[in-house]
């Protein structure tokens, strides 16, 4: 089931402004993608288990603040029955995205905030 925090999604007026702000505090980039209007993930300082905060600019999708919080699996498909047998209910079935090489599935919680549930390994189709 859950293993850890894989990333955070914050919604940010300015990236650049945002990007330094975050590199200024000791995170550095790991990647940029297109995915989501344009994004920049960095790392936590620290050992290689820490999230990744995840920057895209500010949309009608995406406004000002934490967009979701996504959580590490070992297995998605599994995670998924498993949540949706215990009364669920996700977006969609997970579902691979390109960009960030991860599968993920996605549901909401009582007020609505947003969780995503994140596989990096590859799914055994």
């Amino acid at each position: 089931m859950i293993r850890g925090v894989d990333h955070i999604d914050i919604g940010v007026r300015d990236l650049a402004a945002s990007e330094k702000f975050f590199e200024t505090m000791g995170f550095e980039v790991v990647r940029r993608t297109e995915h989501g209007g344009g994004a920049v993930e960095l790392q936590c300082p620290g050992d290689d288990d820490y999230p990744i905060i995840e920057l895209h600019a500010e949309s009608e999708s995406r406004p000002v603040g934490i967009h979701h919080i996504a959580f590490k699996v070992d297995d998605i498909n599994e995670t998924h029955e498993q949540l949706v047998l215990k009364g669920l209910e996700f977006q969609s079935a997970p579902n691979y995205v390109p960009p960030t090489q991860r599968w993920l599935v996605s549901l909401f919680d009582p007020d609505g905030g947003k969780f995503q549930f994140v596989q990096v390994d590859p799914v055994e189709g």
